[in-house]
């Protein structure tokens, strides 16, 4: 059961490069993307109509695609244009198409009524294209539902105990830190977290001088419908009055995350992560690159042992604690948006636009 009337990642542009045809499933459907000669990226149903063969191993012409089963070619819409050794072209014998926006680096598709696929309804991230953030796009498949990794990303405290040698730093942060701000949203959550007087941990320290100064740490996080993860993280010095809003000297990352449901049980995961003080020393970038891979690889180990548990046992109900009020907020506004979609009632998905919170 999946949300359909919203915007997903389907891609990363460079995934797109060099005439390429890529066959995703996303939702469950198998997906054709690809950019066409003119620059225009398309998205369409990977199926030809005729005989079910892949479109995603056809041959890009132009701004559409042949099947290289028997040859019949269409354009970036979906509409046949030709047919071998036949002038008439039969109307039905078209492939669906979806909605596709590109906002660098990543390619946007609707996968669901495309009457209400407005554009303006994307996620405005605008650090993604101000030339002071910097950071390199990357992508993850997890053999997990895509719900999991966003409870992963909706509760700090797993950053003190899994990642204690890379994101996180130490197991103090779980103890001694509690949200000073939970804000429940109409399309999901906004949560707020200071760690002060603490140590660096090991991803910052890797990229900073003095790898020892203690820092005051702020986190913001935001999750959005249907899968939509950001986070502000601020390292100012210690004691320098960060909270009250001296923020000297303080480096600071954005972090966007995005799950995109591949099928029931799996997902595609897609991030960048961007610093504001690196300049022209892309080394800075390439080592954020690493610490967040290898501290997605330790997610995913738990996640993906999380699936298999689940499905080993259907009958197992998963008990909160407090720390989980932000993830069932979120799990409850998904539920009364695919409750609503399906009963054919106007989604909010459509009508509010998001945004994500400010520093």
């Amino acid at each position: 059961m999946f949300l359909k009337n919203c915007w997903y990642v389907a891609a990363l542009n460079h995934e797109l490069i060099d005439g390429r045809l890529l066959g995703r499933t996303l939702l469950g459907e198998r997906v054709l993307l690809f950019r066409g000669e003119s620059g225009t990226v398309f998205a369409l149903n990977d199926r030809c109509p005729h005989r079910g063969a892949l479109l995603s191993r056809g041959r890009l012409e132009g701004d559409g695609v042949r099947c290289m089963y028997h040859g019949i070619k269409y354009d970036g819409s979906g509409k046949c244009v030709q047919i071998p050794g036949q002038d008439m072209i039969p109307p039905k014998l078209r492939v669906p198409g979806y909605p596709v926006v590109e906002r660098s680096p990543f390619v946007w598709v609707w996968m669901g009524e495309a009457a209400q696929a407005d554009p303006a309804l994307i996620v405005d991230l605008p650090y993604l294209h101000d030339p002071q953030w910097k950071g390199i796009p990357a992508y993850l498949h997890y053999d997990a539902n895509y719900l999991l990794i966003v409870d992963n990303l909706s509760d700090f405290s797993h950053l003190a105990f899994v990642h204690t040698q890379t994101l996180g730093g130490s197991e103090e942060y779980a103890f001694v830190t509690k949200p000073t701000v939970i804000e429940r949203q109409e399309r999901g959550f906004r949560v707020e977290r200071w760690h002060l007087d603490s140590d660096p941990p090991p991803f910052h320290q890797k990229v900073i001088r003095d790898k020892t100064a203690k820092v005051d740490r702020r986190n913001i996080a935001t999750m959005l419908v249907p899968g939509i993860f950001t986070m502000e993280t601020l390292f100012a010095p210690a004691g320098q009055g960060a909270q009250a809003g001296n923020v000297a000297a303080a480096k600071e990352y954005r972090n966007c995350q995005f799950m995109t449901p591949e099928t029931e049980r799996t997902t595609h995961f897609f991030w960048s992560y961007l610093n504001n003080f690196e300049g022209e020393d892309t080394t800075i970038s390439r080592s954020l690159l690493g610490s967040l891979i290898e501290g997605f690889m330790e997610d995913k180990a738990i996640i993906e042992r999380q699936q298999r548990t689940l499905e080993e046992d259907p009958g197992f109900q998963m008990l909160a604690i407090l720390a989980d009020a932000p993830l069932a907020h979120f799990r409850r506004v998904l539920g009364k948006l695919i409750d609503a979609e399906q009963a054919g009632a106007p989604s909010q998905s459509s009508g509010t636009r998001p945004t994500t919170a400010t520093g």
